[in-house]
């Protein structure tokens, strides 16, 4: 069979005073140059999807959601690797919160009990592996912490002191994490808070076309692996905020006010030449944050941002402030900017507003992902 093949070859590609060799050569050329054209097909039929934004804006919440709401399961190994993860936020978010009781003096509630609770949880390690019986062990001392008085109003200022939102979430709910047959859900998945370092790809098939999402690490030590990113293979770049942050700082500095440093960011993006052309959509993050902060008749926008002219407590107010502040940093005023206000924890919300993303990204590519 191989010999019929090479003779047809040789009879396509004969020409007089050609060699035998300079025929197969010429035949590799050609399959050579097919496979290259198929690749280049298949390299424009797929959508390369960057997550940016400054750390703890959600980036990595919204790659969860991605496999949540196409029907990708969490692995065994990974829900183990969550479950220490989930281990480690309660355990550190605790301990953050009884130096911070002690730096802020607030008297203890119970100062012949709790105390000597709190000692021992400060003693628990968290660089090792804990195990489900390890920590049903701590169940009862770190209850007993998070129940005093000092403890949660030390807590209602932790915009003071840096500390994960999701803390409270997986206190409240100690005895279930600290059974021994504790598996993480989905809603557990999504809440346990750890920094991305390095570059992560998760790739879902969504109308029979590749998506690959890449999420990259928001801390500054992380932001110079982004410009190898930066290159024409980007279909689109989803920018994330956290809207709720306009009250707290950055961890890298202790000074720099996080939603500044955001917009910033946002700057050197929408304003980057290598991204003319590239849809870029801004995701105006845990609104749900922001609600209750706004709520909050404690904390007024205006003492950070001055020049807020709305009512404070004004949800809508705020939001449209914040939308301003960040499409005002646009250079060129041709240049769309997609936006969506959303809540990464929200399955229902992020489902939605993805559902809106994905037209956008298919009717604006829809002659190189060839779904005419």
């Amino acid at each position: 069979m191989s010999a019929c093949c090479s003779n047809v070859v040789n009879l396509l590609f004969w020409r007089p005073g050609r060699s035998q060799e300079e025929v197969e050569q010429k035949a590799k050329s050609r399959q050579i140059d097919k496979l290259l054209e198929k690749e280049k097909h298949l390299f424009k039929r797929q959508v390369k999807l960057l997550l940016l934004g400054a750390g703890e804006s959600g980036k990595s919440t919204f790659l969860k959601q991605m496999r949540i709401i196409h029907g990708v399961k969490f692995e065994p190994e990974l829900l183990r690797e969550y479950q220490q993860i989930i281990y480690q936020n309660v355990i550190r978010g605790l301990q953050v919160l009884i130096d911070a009781r002690e730096k802020l003096n607030i008297a203890w509630e119970d100062p012949a009990v709790t105390p000597e609770y709190a000692t021992e949880v400060m003693q628990i390690g968290t660089s090792e592996k804990i195990s489900p019986d390890t920590f049903n062990q701590y169940c009862a001392a770190i209850s007993l912490v998070w129940r005093d008085g000092a403890i949660r109003k030390a807590y209602d200022r932790r915009r003071e002191f840096q500390i994960s939102d999701s803390v409270s979430y997986f206190l409240d709910d100690i005895h279930r994490v600290a059974n021994v047959d504790f598996a993480p859900t989905n809603k557990d998945v999504l809440m346990c808070r750890k920094a991305t370092k390095g570059v992560l790809e998760f790739t879902i098939k969504i109308q029979n076309i590749p998506f690959i999402f890449v999420d990259v690490g928001g801390q500054r030590t992380q932001r110079q692996k982004w410009t190898n990113l930066f290159n024409n293979s980007v279909t689109s770049i989803l920018f994330l905020v956290s809207t709720s942050e306009f009250d707290q700082v950055l961890a890298e500095d202790r000074k720099t006010n996080r939603l500044e440093e955001s917009r910033n960011i946002f700057d050197t993006i929408i304003n980057n030449q290598s991204f003319q052309g590239i849809s870029i959509i801004l995701f105006l993050n845990k609104t749900d944050l922001l609600a209750l902060k706004v709520k909050n008749p404690e904390t007024d926008i205006r003492w950070y941002y001055p020049q807020f002219t709305g009512n404070p407590h004004s949800l809508l107010d705020v939001q449209n402030f914040i939308l301003q502040m960040f499409m005002n940093v646009r250079k060129n005023t041709k240049t769309p900017i997609y936006h969506h206000f959303t809540n990464a924890v929200d399955t229902q919300n992020i489902q939605v507003v993805f559902s809106s993303v994905k037209d956008t990204i298919f009717h604006r590519n829809l002659s190189g992902l060839m779904l005419l």
